[in-house]
């Protein structure tokens, strides 16, 4: 049933990209934007189980890591291939901490002008945060 209401949903998108400037509306008849969802929206949810070397996060957008071991490292992708992309990350581990690194360009927190390569994810300390990537870094919310 989910896929069908895929194909609906990718049937109407397809027919709407033929006119220029066109709106999209799930059960709304007057869209307001681009895509307009008068409803619930799920998205992915993932587990990554850290392992002993890097674990890549890829896939998802709702992401639960679990450390097996202190300063496990999890690695965003590239922003620059994935401009836009948004990832909610939680480390579910209340005994490790997890270290998040980027493939490419740095993590910065919001309102800052100063980058990292990597941030430590604990219990206090950035547990959950909201990553999305501009197209050459990564911006973090917490």
């Amino acid at each position: 049933m989910d896929k069908l209401k895929l194909i609906a949903i990718l049937m109407v998108a397809i027919c709407a990209f033929q006119h220029a400037f066109s709106q999209v509306g799930i059960n709304t008849i007057t869209p307001l934007s681009t895509l307009d969802i008068n409803g619930n929206l799920s998205i992915k949810t993932m587990i990554l189980v850290g392992s002993g070397s890097v674990t890549n996060i890829n896939d998802g957008v709702y992401i639960s890591i679990n450390p097996q071991a202190t300063d496990q490292e999890f690695m965003l992708p590239n922003p620059v291939t994935f401009p836009g992309r948004t990832y909610i990350i939680r480390n579910i581990n209340n005994t490790n901490t997890a270290k998040l690194t980027t493939a490419s360009g740095l993590l910065f927190p919001k309102n800052s002008t100063t980058g990292s390569a990597e941030i430590y994810m604990f219990e206090g300390n950035l547990r959950t945060i909201m990553a999305i990537s501009d197209g050459v870094n990564w911006t973090y919310f917490n």
